[in-house]
């Protein structure tokens, strides 16, 4: 077999990383550091001589203690803000013991609150290891929604995702808006670099990851909605400890449906409502682009009430057809028995 066509999701800091004995990934000195090179960390012209000692303090030793009193010697009231919310996510990442563990840690009732492009940063370097060495492009792109916000097209029958800030950059430029530009039937798609993927452009993913240019074809029975699928049971594996398979389905046609997970807030909303034997007007049914049937391989790591029914999966997109994706959802909320 050949070898993989190279790296992709520089952003990540995936190489930044260590590695425990158990393959879970460790934030060190390296990775840390880097959050620093962040524009919103950059001590600003005006900033105080306390300021800028203290980030080439820790530019040299990322892991070195901050105490409180440093912090209030800051001037300016952002920069404190700025300081405190680094250094907790830092502190949370150290104490977790792995990536892995942190970010799972954040989503419990005790954990520090931290913006959530930090959240989004560690689901994009946890996915980054999950996909290494992958020559699946779909899987690669697919995986792009648990961490990017994306923006949804429907039109005659087909589910078109692009990163919505890439489509904001591009609108920003004169281009217009991703469904003026869907419904040139691609041309200008392909005329601003914002390509839909295709099994004859796939090889072209890597050199442009971090560009996040490329939209997804994600109709059922389309490459995107599988590739989805087939991220999701590596993510549940890695984050839960279950082995599952993952199918996207059309609808949930199951008197004993007895469990779901909406994976973001508006199919939570869908799913609930249907759940509960509500009416669900036709307009708001629209906003769900794609179910997915999850069963555990092993029904005993399941609660024994539902073990061995299917796990059904949503995603839809809001009202302003933005998909923003709660990964999370995946681990907090799967129907564990928690004595297995």
């Amino acid at each position: 077999m050949a070898d993989a066509p190279g790296s992709f999701w520089m952003s990540s800091g995936y190489d930044l990383l260590d590695r425990a004995d158990d393959g879970r990934l460790l934030a060190g000195a390296d990775f840390i550091r880097a959050y620093l090179s962040r524009p919103e960390m950059l001590p600003p012209d005006e900033a105080c001589a306390a300021e800028r000692r203290l980030y080439a303090d820790l530019l040299q030793q990322p892991l070195r203690a901050v105490p409180a009193d440093e912090l209030a010697g800051l001037a300016d009231a952002d920069a404190r803000e700025n300081y405190n919310i680094f250094l907790r996510f830092r502190d949370h990442l150290l104490r977790a013991g792995s990536v892995e563990a942190a970010y799972v840690g954040l989503f419990r009732p005790d954990a520090p609150p931290v913006p959530a492009l930090f959240i989004d940063h560690l689901a994009a370097t946890i996915l980054r290891d999950l996909l290494d060495g992958s020559r699946d492009a779909f899987r690669l792109r697919a995986a792009e929604l648990f961490f990017r916000v994306q923006k949804a097209t429907t039109q005659e029958g087909r589910i078109l995702l692009a990163d919505e800030e890439t489509v904001e950059m591009l609108a920003a430029g004169g281009f217009g808006s991703l469904g003026a530009l869907v419904a040139q039937a691609g041309t200008a798609l392909r005329s601003v670099d914002m390509d839909i993927l295709t099994k004859e452009n796939a090889a072209e993913y890597w050199g442009r990851s971090d560009r996040h240019d490329f939209v997804l074809d994600f109709g059922f029975t389309r490459p995107g909605q599988d590739a989805f699928a087939r991220v999701i049971e590596l993510w549940v594996e890695r984050l839960a400890g279950a082995a599952v398979q993952v199918h996207p389905v059309q609808t949930i046609r199951d008197e004993r449906w007895v469990w779901h997970i909406g994976l973001d807030a508006t199919a939570s909303g869908i799913m609930n409502a249907l759940y509960e034997g509500q009416s669900v007007e036709e307009d708001r049914l629209r906003q769900i682009l794609a179910l997915f049937r999850l069963e555990f391989r092993d029904p005993s790591l399941m609660l024994p009430r539902v073990a061995g029914r299917p796990v059904y999966l949503g995603l839809a997109m809001d009202a302003q057809g933005r998909v923003r994706m709660k990964p999370q959802n995946l681990v907090i909320n799967l129907p564990l028995n928690s004595g297995s």
